[in-house]
């Protein structure tokens, strides 16, 4: 039934003009939208540790971005992001901050990838299929974070145990 819906809005998004009306591209990781969210040096900086690796700076300035917005998922979903690639990471935490973005936002995308690569990290496959049939149901059409989460549960899979 799904591939059915999938293909019926395929045609629609299809139909001549469909792709010019509805402005083309797409956000990043909150439910597919562009960010209105204000220019932020601290937001700014803490971006660039992330795409630099820092993942000690990044956890410092994302807590401090934090504290003056709690309620902002994609600062959650990217605290907790850079909290799992840091060393030896405080799983419980990582944990409270995606569930966090998620119960802000439901339908994050990269939160929902995200988590769902957290619970293969603790070795929980099940709740990371979960979180792939979250993005299965999020995702009208394919998208990245679906497909990223798909392959690290396979990879995982492939691996003896």
């Amino acid at each position: 039934m799904q591939t059915l819906m999938r293909a019926f809005f395929l045609s629609v998004l299809l139909a001549p003009g469909a792709l010019l009306a509805a402005g083309g591209g797409g956000g990043g990781g909150a439910s597919g939208a562009t960010s209105t969210r204000p220019s932020d040096p601290l937001f700014e900086s803490a971006t660039q540790a992330i795409q630099n690796e820092n993942w000690a700076s990044a956890q410092s300035l994302m807590k401090e971005v934090l504290l003056r917005n709690p309620t902002d998922a994609e600062y959650h979903n990217l605290y907790a992001y850079s909290l799992r690639k840091g060393p030896n990471p405080d799983m419980s935490l990582v944990f409270k901050h995606y569930n966090e973005a998620l119960r802000l936002d439901p339908k994050h995308r990269g939160a929902n990838e995200y988590l769902g690569e957290a619970y293969l990290m603790v070795n929980n496959l099940p709740k990371a299929k979960e979180q792939l049939a979250a993005l299965d149901r999020i995702c009208l059409l394919s998208c990245k974070e679906y497909s990223e989460l798909k392959k690290s549960i396979a990879d995982y899979e492939a691996k003896p145990r």
